[in-house]
């Protein structure tokens, strides 16, 4: 696939579940739908049987004006629902109660950006609205969508509350679109609405397209983390198919996340198919200013104010404070943490920060983990930068403790169990230098031409005692040692 993507036009639209709601959108059935047996937070509401009425959940509103608030839209004060037309089997009353921003509906909110920074080029993402609609129910396959005999529905999820986050059509890259979800994961994580570490709760539809052409909408990305990976498979499935002279239909596309491609469901539904109306069942939702500035000063500080503020008392690096506020569990801990000893200071508070954002969340990264998923807690930190500081153990000893760290174990529980002290017996590590200069003379010949040829003869020496000798100390030994040679 060419670099370029100057000629890619990307917009994207994020469904995020609500998940800190107890209640449906419209209904007061259970949320909580994971894990439940299948069909049994249902009522007539939900399940959309005649003659049932809906009712607005009022935390639905609050929770969607705290998140239009942090990304700066415009939020209306009337607005209404709509009923969006079309039948499919996750649909039971053969529409889907949503929010229009035409024939004289208004979207919950409209404009906004999120501002991104990709190699150190910073960016506005702008929004063109974010509105309210019910989830329709969850389909169940057997195997992939592709090759499943037979769709399951399970009515749980109908009716759970969505918000959607519409952005204008100027994302030019997957790795913009990746930087973007990455802020606005973080946004809705700091504004307390909904978990989206949880299977299910945010799904993503991108529009792709190549300037001049017809675009696909790849639907229902299942995780913020594939959608990088369709964007770039889609981007180059288009090129080809121009590069071979062929016309690109406007199409729905189905992103396979095991096979890794888009596969084609069907010829893309225009606006006028799904023929809008005003949902007579419901009444206009009025929001006051009132209201607004109420839930505007409750709302925490959000990553960006947090990120100046880190920067400022604990003399962070711009770099460190924006990476550190991303995941609102992993700045809290830093922040309990550094707090917890009195005697900690810039160097320390630097420390503590390279080890939470490399060494923890390194191994976060490969476990597939978050944070909460562990035992580690802020005091372990603290004594391991102690223990370095004091000379008890070296940095490589203490990298090896992050795996059992992340466990719960004490530090002082994982010393006594590995016997992994520092050494700092000069006559141990003379021992061990002596052996090194012993078995490589090629080393020692090279030493006398390129001093730096000690290095290795120091690995020798760390190799020899499982990184635990002293580095200071075997560096001014081997170099006794060699000017006695």
């Amino acid at each position: 696939m060419s670099s370029n993507c100057q000629d890619v036009i990307i917009g994207l639209e994020v469904h995020i579940q609500l998940t800190n709601l107890k209640t449906k959108l419209f209904c007061s059935c259970n949320a909580d739908y994971r894990g439940a047996n299948p069909n049994t937070f249902n009522c007539p509401i939900c399940l959309g049987l005649p003659g049932s009425l809906p009712t607005i959940n009022k935390r639905a509103i609050e929770f969607a004006t705290r998140l239009a608030l942090a990304l700066d839209c415009k939020i209306n004060n009337l607005t209404y629902f709509f009923r969006k037309n079309y039948f499919y089997v996750d649909l039971p009353k053969g529409f889907q109660i949503s929010q229009y921003n035409k024939a004289g509906g208004k979207a919950f909110a409209d404009g906004g950006k999120i501002t991104i920074k990709l190699n150190g080029i910073k960016k506005d993402i702008i929004l063109n609205r974010i509105h309210l609609e019910e989830d329709p129910a969850r389909l169940v396959h057997k195997g992939s969508i592709a090759t499943s005999p037979y769709t399951l529905v399970d009515y749980n999820r109908s009716g759970v509350c969505l918000i959607e986050i519409v952005t204008e059509p100027v994302i030019a890259s997957p790795g913009e679109a990746r930087e973007y979800l990455k802020q606005l994961k973080s946004i809705v994580q700091y504004t307390g609405i909904s978990d989206l570490d949880l299977t299910g709760a945010a799904r993503v539809d991108a529009n792709i397209s190549i300037k001049g052409h017809k675009r696909s909408e790849v639907k229902n990305i299942n995780s913020f983390k594939e959608v990088e990976r369709a964007l770039k498979w889609e981007i180059q499935r288009q090129r080809h198919l121009l590069k071979r002279g062929k016309e690109l239909p406007q199409e729905t596309r189905h992103w396979d996340d095991k096979r890794r491609i888009t596969i084609s469901l069907r010829s893309k539904e225009f606006e006028e198919d799904y023929r809008y109306f005003p949902e007579q069942d419901l009444v206009p939702i009025v929001i006051t200013e009132d209201f607004i500035q109420k839930v505007n000063d409750e709302l925490p500080e959000m990553p960006s104010e947090r990120s100046v503020r880190l920067s400022r008392d604990y003399n962070l690096s711009e770099f460190d404070s924006e990476n550190l506020v991303l995941d609102k569990d992993i700045a809290d801990f830093y922040e309990e943490g550094v707090n917890l000893d009195p005697s900690f200071g810039l160097k320390e508070f630097k420390q503590f920060c390279n080890w939470l954002m490399n060494d923890v969340s390194r191994k976060l990264n490969e476990e597939n983990k978050v944070l909460k998923d562990t035992k580690l807690h802020p005091k372990q930190l603290v004594d391991l930068i102690h223990y370095i500081k004091e000379g008890k153990i070296t940095t490589k000893i203490g990298k090896s403790f992050i795996d059992e760290m992340m466990e719960g174990t004490s530090i002082s529980n994982i010393i006594d169990s590995k016997g992994k002290k520092r050494i700092s017996n000069e006559e141990i590590i003379e021992k061990y230098c002596v052996e090194a200069i012993n078995e490589n003379p090629k080393i020692v010949e090279d030493f006398y031409t390129n001093p730096k040829a000690i290095e290795a003869l120091i690995g020798k020496v760390m190799g020899k005692t499982r990184g635990q000798a002293d580095p200071g100390i075997t560096r001014e030994i081997m170099n006794k040692l060699l000017e006695e040679e």
